[in-house]
Formats: C-alpha cells, structure tokens, sequence
C-alpha cells in the first residue's frame, strides 16, 4: 500500500488524493508518523500517511469493472431509461407481492421462466431462460443480446430480478425453493468479488473496533459472507433492513480474557 510523505498531514493527504483521484470521504487514512517542524531545520521530519480507497469505493470499482467485462455490447440507456427501469421493477414487485398459488415444483419454475422472458421483453432485452441445477440451487439463465440492460449500474436490475424472481417462487409454488438469476457470467465473476469482500470487510473490523455496514445484498450473497466468515473466530455477522434493501453488518468481537491473560 503506498505511502505518502510531506511536511504537513494535510500536504500529505492533499498528494495522496491527488494520486488516487478520489475525495477525502471515499478513502481511509492512516497516520503513520505526524513529523515535526524542528528548530531552524535541524531535527525536521515529514509528515507520513497511509491511504487507501474505502472498502465500499473498492467493491464498487471492481463490480464495474464486472459489468464491464461481461458486456457484449455497450449500454446506451441514459439517466432517464435507468429512471424508468427501476421504476419498472418496483410496479413488478408489488404486483408479484399480489399473487399467491400452490403449484407444483415444476410447474412453478416454468412459470416462473415465462415470468422472466417476459419482464426480459419489457425490459427491451429480450433473453432465452434458460433453468439449471446446481446443488441446492436453481439457476435462471438469462441469454441475450443486451446483457448491460439486465445486469444495470453495479448489477441493481439484476439484483432487482433476482427479489422478484424469489418473491415469486414463494408465492407460486407449494415447497420452498431458492432460484438464482444469472446474465452471462456476472455471478461467478461476482462471487469471486464477494469472496475478497468478506476478508477485507473482516479486516476492517478487526482493525477498527467497529462494525462495517455493507451494501444491500440479495440474501444468497449475504448467506455466502455469513458463510465465510463464520470460520473467523474474531468476528460476526448478521442481517439488518427489509428486503430488498437487506444488508450485512460485520462486527469486531470482543474475546474475552483468560486466566493467564488476566494475570499476565
């Protein structure tokens, strides 16, 4: 991690932001010596920082760069159609909220895929659905031309399907199953994201005696951070907020002394 030296604290943050090209609140700062002034000079010290771009500012960054990678086209939806795409999404999900039936396994999951093609039609990015299974899992895949237009700004239409896709197997069919809705490889890609945003988002806890809040998540994503950093004894998870705004918080936890510890 670069480290950057001035005069002053403030000249070295100053040159550090420069570098990063990001604002004093998208970074943390970690003073690693103040410096002195000295005396005509002599005995004088530089100021030493460290900087780094917040954990929120890194996942971003590299979701995009996610995004990005899996396009096969360029988005051409402007602020207005995103607008109206979100807007879209929220009228599906009261009307998915309205349904209720007790289909079976299969034919829920049918009913499901023709629910996906024609949101996909709406959405003007038609995709051919495609079902799998793995594991505990059943994977909606979505294939289509305009893979930008699904996926959205840091996935969010795709997070968004995703709400409405499980709403509406909860609704619709008689056992409880869990769907995932994919759009080319952004999942894998994204799962390899969450992965490092776990141990970075367990650091940050450790390191500051403070709980980390995350970005809304859907709920399989928050169950893969629960998952690993159930393994790390030093701290624990849980979910805050309705769905789906639900998101993780990670915090430090306090072990407690032992007997040699207290002692010693």
């Amino acid at each position: 991690m670069p480290i950057y030296e001035a005069a002053t604290i403030d000249e070295a943050l100053q040159l550090g932001l420069k570098d990063l090209g990001l604002d004093k609140e998208e970074v943390e700062i970690e003073i690693l010596d103040e410096g002195k002034k000295g005396f005509l000079g002599i005995g004088r010290k530089n100021a030493q920082l460290k900087i780094e771009p917040s954990i929120s500012e890194t996942i971003s960054e590299a979701i995009e760069e996610t995004v990005e990678e899996v396009l096969e086209e360029p988005s051409e939806k402007t602020l207005e159609e995103t607008e109206t795409t979100e807007t879209f999404i929220e009228e599906k999900s009261k009307e998915v909220q309205e349904e209720v039936s007790e289909l079976g396994d299969e034919a829920a999951l049918t009913e499901l895929a023709v629910y996906l093609t024609n949101i996909t039609k709406q959405l003007e990015a038609p995709a051919l659905v495609k079902i799998k299974r793995e594991a505990n899992l059943i994977v909606f895949q979505l294939e289509t031309q305009k893979q930008g237009i699904l996926i959205g700004k840091h996935g969010k239409t795709l997070n968004a399907l995703q709400y409405l896709a499980q709403v509406f197997i909860h609704r619709m069919a008689k056992n409880k199953l869990s769907v995932v809705v994919n759009v080319g490889n952004y999942r894998e890609k994204r799962q390899e994201i969450i992965q490092r945003l776990a141990d970075r988002t367990a650091e940050k806890a450790i390191r500051t005696g403070q709980p980390v809040f995350l970005e809304p998540m859907p709920a399989f994503e928050r169950k893969q951070i629960h998952a690993v950093l159930s393994k790390n004894e030093y701290v624990k998870t849980h979910s805050e907020g309705d769905e789906p705004y639900r998101y993780l918080v990670v915090e430090p936890v306090k072990k407690r002394l032992t007997v040699s510890d207290d002692l010693g």
